[in-house]
């Protein structure tokens, strides 16, 4: 039994998706049950780094999704709009789905796996969260008989190839961040990375498969790596942490009945697992019961990343269709219906770092330490660190505390007369 696919787009990971196929000496045998049936792409005459049989590519996506011969469509073409429509309908025609879309999932994952679910189809999603990195499917099958503690990821590589830069460098956010698009890391417009929204995605879909349900990604906090400057990169490697954008999904109570889940930078201590991946690379930790610790690591992007994915949900379905069961895969198929309850940030305990800058006078750091023991603030570290442009520099990290309570902490000392500013704020892990 040979299968047909549609395949939706010819960009990236479109090409690396087909050049895999076309290239099974010494892969999984299987490949060569699978044809690559019609390829939709926007321009027929964008030149093409693979070769296709006269006739396979057409202009004509929504031909693809309708034609009956079709068994997979898989959409590598990114994007909101046609992606969504075209994999509904997809759906409605009894399709299998293979994606790569993170966007699309995230936002409209409730649409999308209710109608696959009514019409009995799979949609299979690994190459949507850590470019090759298998780490969809271990939450769904491998790890599904633990209990998700925590998930915890650096899952875009564009921050974190500027922030490992600005580390190593010592450089500034902005110059490293226009290196990096002139050397292709980062988009002509990087909001959806430095601005954290890729990586909201991302956690989107890790904590919706970590713990059972779904997930509104307008209830993820998310916060970017613009403010993060070369300074508080420096403070945190003299205290020990190196600095992350972090996308975090955590039970909140014991039964896991709310969550935290965020995306922020962080000051990681250099002992965590997290605190050695550097450059574009990608890394997810799994916490849970009885397994403990799990990290999956790798390029998290990439032509040929991407395509293992794809192409090893390919396989994924393919084996399951040869069974020739009517039933479902529970495996395989999205089993989540209600959404998770997200506690706010106020809510979320933790540690902090705090740079301040004040005028030189007597008794600041008293009148700090009095403003957060008014809110139940316990100070871990206070370090002064000199002077900048006649400021005094005073680098705080707090013990766990209630981030509302911090917060209130914060607004009262910014009153003070002595304050200058607060030129930083982060969470520490």
């Amino acid at each position: 039994m040979g299968i047909k696919l549609g395949i939706l787009g010819l960009g990236t990971v479109g090409t690396g998706t087909v050049q895999l196929l076309q290239d099974s000496v010494g892969r999984h045998p299987l490949l060569n049950e699978i044809e690559i049936y019609r390829v939709g792409v926007r321009s027929l005459s964008k030149p093409r780094m693979v070769e296709l049989p006269p006739g396979v590519v057409t202009t004509d996506l929504e031909a693809i999704v309708n034609d009956p011969e079709i068994d997979i469509i898989v959409e590598v073409m990114g994007g909101l709009e046609p992606a969504r429509s075209l994999i509904l309908t997809a759906i409605k025609n009894g399709k299998h789905v293979v994606t790569a879309n993170k966007a699309a999932i995230s936002r409209f994952g409730a649409e999308i796996f209710t109608a696959a679910n009514q019409a009995s189809v799979y949609v299979m999603l690994e190459a949507s969260v850590g470019g090759g990195i298998p780490v969809i499917q271990p939450l769904k099958q491998s790890l599904s008989v633990n209990r998700i503690h925590a998930v915890t990821g650096i899952v875009n590589g564009t921050t974190n190839y500027i922030l490992t830069r600005m580390q190593t460098e010592g450089s500034d956010f902005d110059d490293v961040l226009a290196d990096a698009q002139r050397l292709g890391y980062a988009e002509a417009d990087p909001t959806a990375d430095v601005d954290g929204l890729d990586a909201a995605d991302k956690i989107a879909i890790l904590a919706s498969l970590g713990f059972d349900g779904r997930i509104n990604l307008q209830d993820v906090y998310c916060e970017g790596i613009r403010q993060v400057s070369k300074t508080d990169i420096s403070y945190a490697a003299k205290l020990g942490f190196v600095i992350k954008l972090l996308a975090i999904a955590k039970g909140q109570t014991s039964d896991n009945s709310q969550l935290s889940v965020r995306v922020h930078p962080t000051l990681v201590p250099q002992t965590h697992p997290l605190a050695s991946i550097n450059g574009v690379y990608n890394a997810i930790l799994v916490e849970g019961e009885p397994i403990g610790q799990v990290m999956f690591f790798g390029p998290g992007a990439g032509a040929g990343a991407t395509a293992s994915a794809v192409c090893s949900d390919i396989l994924n379905l393919l084996a399951n269709l040869k069974t020739n069961t009517p039933k479902s895969n529970p495996l395989l198929a999205c089993r989540h219906q209600n959404y998770l309850q997200i506690a706010p940030i106020s809510e979320l305990v933790t540690r902090f770092y705090a740079r301040f800058l004040t005028k030189d006078q007597p008794s600041v750091i008293g009148k700090l330490g009095t403003c957060f023991g008014k809110y139940g603030v316990s100070l871990e570290s206070v370090v002064q660190t000199g002077f900048q442009a006649e400021l005094a520099e005073i680098v705080v990290v707090t013990h766990d505390v209630q981030e509302g309570d911090f917060r209130q902490a914060l607004a009262e000392i910014q009153t003070l007369e002595a304050i200058d500013s607060i030129p930083s704020i982060l969470r520490v892990l």
